[in-house]
């Protein structure tokens, strides 16, 4: 399977550096530019479009789909972290809002997540389902698959099977990982912990 993954076009939310998860606005101007500044540069293989179910993904694959007409299939696996009480603040809100989980590091432990939000290994987990799914149902097709940052960086780490640079490695809004001959291994989640940094 051939993957390119598209992290949406910029919303108000990136542009004032808030957490942005669950919430569901739309994209900016600069964000539709960033949409079809990036699909003037697709790869002319693409099959079919796989997109998240939040708003940004949808009018951004809407873009990048618009002269392409391919087939479009919405997968929830694929939707963004949800960060639950840390939504819509900035870092320095939600350290004065919340500050016992602040000193947790809590957006970066493995098996715990903000009250009301997800854990990495629990977004790892749904992700690689989902590839999984992707890799059964499209084995040997080009994919373009519109998501999310965080998402971007899950898969990035499940196709190497490293996440040394899980916390270093940023996809920018707008932008374009391409990966070729993606194999997602099948074993324990649990087992990719050893290789995530401590911070």
């Amino acid at each position: 399977m051939q993957l390119y993954v598209a992290r949406h076009g910029e919303t108000w939310a990136n542009t004032e550096h808030r957490y942005l998860g669950a919430l569901d606005p739309q994209l900016t101007l600069r964000g539709r530019e960033q949409a079809q500044a990036l699909a003037a540069h697709l790869p002319k293989n693409l099959d079919t479009v796989v997109v998240s179910p939040r708003l940004r993904a949808q009018q951004t694959a809407s873009i990048l789909n618009h002269h392409l007409g391919l087939p479009v299939e919405i997968v929830d696996c694929f939707r963004e972290r949800d960060v639950g009480v840390f939504e819509g603040l900035t870092q320095d809100e939600a350290k004065k809002r919340y500050p016992w989980l602040w000193a947790q590091n809590i957006t970066r432990r493995w098996g715990v997540g903000p009250t009301g939000g997800e854990s990495i290994a629990e977004v790892v987990t749904r992700v690689r389902d989902g590839l999984l799914a992707l890799e059964s149902k499209y084995p040997s097709q080009a994919i373009l698959l519109v998501a999310h940052g965080f998402v971007a960086k899950t898969i990035r780490a499940l196709a190497k099977g490293d996440f040394s640079d899980f916390y270093d490695w940023q996809l920018a809004n707008g932008q374009l990982l391409a990966l070729d001959n993606v194999q997602i291994p099948v074993r324990d989640i649990e087992a990719l912990k050893a290789s995530l940094p401590v911070k």
